[in-house]
């Protein structure tokens, strides 16, 4: 999320026509369409964050700005050429790092919660705990996991630290409580 995205496609001769389909898995179907005895493009239904990028010496390649859940779904391209046609096909997954907090509950005991993440952050206490995560889904696709630390002894240190693993990175946050 957040970061730009560029995808090219195989080109082979003089390009003649390039379509870009764009199926998102939220929305309906973008396309751009790219001739060049016109040199002209032509977008429909697609968001201002996607847009061609021309770069001299290199075909014409589809940029995605300030990657969103909402752009996530399959990329088609499919160029005619002097020497054929041509088809590639990318899958765009957004990862969605959580957002980590962690806070004492009434009872003073530790929670940490792994908001908005995609897909769910795996969570894990120092020292270990018998604690079990719940998860709660959003209309978004993204998903909020909350732990409860549990000592599975008595003579547990004061101080708890949660590390939350993600494909978008590692953190970890300590607290007493």
């Amino acid at each position: 999320i957040g970061n730009s995205s560029v995808l090219t496609c195989l080109t082979k001769g003089q390009i003649t026509m390039l379509i870009w389909k764009i199926t998102p898995k939220a929305g309906g179907l973008c396309t751009l369409v790219y001739r060049t005895d016109t040199n002209m493009t032509h977008r429909t239904n697609c968001s201002d964050n996607i847009d061609w990028t021309f770069r001299p010496g290199l075909a014409p390649a589809l940029e995605i700005q300030q990657v969103g859940i909402a752009q996530e779904g399959n990329y088609s391209c499919e160029v005619a050429s002097t020497d054929g046609n041509f088809h590639v096909m990318y899958h765009l997954t957004v990862l969605a790092p959580p957002r980590l907090s962690l806070y004492c509950d009434e009872q003073g005991s530790p929670m940490c919660e792994a908001a908005a993440g995609k897909p769910p952050a795996q969570l894990s206490w120092v020292p270990e705990s018998s604690s079990s995560a719940e998860e709660k889904g959003h209309d978004n696709g993204t998903v909020t996991v909350v732990s409860k630390f549990t000592a599975r002894s008595t003579n547990v240190t004061n101080v708890t630290t949660c590390m939350v693993s993600h494909p978008a990175g590692n953190w970890s946050q300590s607290i007493a409580c």
